[in-house]
């Protein structure tokens, strides 16, 4: 782990410091110009932090790593407020933000505030954290079905909205809900509850077949064309994340168990001994 994570630390000093998605085998340099918190890129900014924290914050590198990565979203203006007042968190090509956000970006909410150093809003991580919650929220509320679409954009005119045919697509992805249980653990506000519990009654109502659950082809559709598949991440992740929110903090406490990016729990091992 650590010589491949000194492979990109050497790659990313020829590319103003960031770590983008596509890397040369030959030697330590990247092939693209593409920073993305989204697929391709989103796990190794969240084992950064979680690997501090899963070494009861003795690998010292991997949270430099992690902070140097939240300057470069900031410099990189990948963080944005729309027209409307939403924030979200977009990606970066060849120095340039874009106008829109992935449901896979939506675990970032509780990513900031799992690393934000105070749980409250006077901490900005945390509150870009619960902004970006609120926004995945919005990307669900507005829908037919309550569920969220696979990507939204953001215009003088929309907010938080699927736009093309693909973008309408929902998988059973687990990441809104992700957040939703990172902010119900470290702020107890019921509103996190409420959300979980829409989501389950959108799962039953929408996706809910004799076998299992469907992910749908247009959550814009009131009565959606179902896709005919269950993702194996529905089970390890969604379901349990929801489960888990409306579960006692005791249940797989944060300060002994960090989860994985598939939500499979590891426990923090104690500095006495690593």
């Amino acid at each position: 782990v650590h010589r491949i994570r000194n492979y990109l630390v050497e790659a990313s000093k020829t590319a103003n410091g960031e770590f983008r998605t596509h890397i040369q085998r030959d030697q330590p340099g990247f092939c693209n110009r593409h920073v993305t918190v989204s697929g391709e890129g989103d796990s190794f900014f969240e084992y950064l932090l979680k690997e501090w924290i899963r070494t009861d914050h003795q690998d010292v590198q991997a949270i430099e790593l992690y902070n140097k990565s939240l300057t470069t979203f900031d410099r990189l203006r990948m963080i944005r407020t729309s027209a409307k007042g939403s924030v979200y968190l977009t990606d970066s090509q060849h120095g340039s933000p874009g106008q829109s956000m992935s449901h896979l970006a939506c675990f970032a909410g509780g990513m900031f505030a799992l690393g934000a150093e105070t749980k409250d809003e006077s901490d900005k991580w945390f509150k870009r954290g619960k902004d970006l919650t609120q926004t995945c929220r919005k990307s669900y509320a507005q829908t037919e079905t309550g569920l969220g679409p696979e990507s939204f954009v953001f215009t003088d005119s929309i907010d938080a909205v699927a736009v093309s045919g693909n973008a309408k697509f929902y998988y059973l992805r687990p990441e809104t809900v992700e957040s939703y249980f990172y902010m119900w653990r470290f702020t107890h506000d019921p509103i996190y509850r409420k959300y979980a519990w829409d989501v389950v009654q959108a799962l039953e109502k929408h996706c809910r077949v004799n076998s299992g659950y469907s992910g749908l082809r247009n959550v814009n559709d009131s009565n959606p064309e179902l896709d005919d598949v269950q993702q194996s991440y529905f089970i390890a992740e969604t379901l349990k994340y929801l489960y888990l929110i409306f579960c006692d903090d005791s249940v797989l406490p944060l300060d002994r168990w960090v989860f994985n990016t598939e939500a499979h729990p590891f426990p923090i091992i104690p500095r006495s001994t690593a």
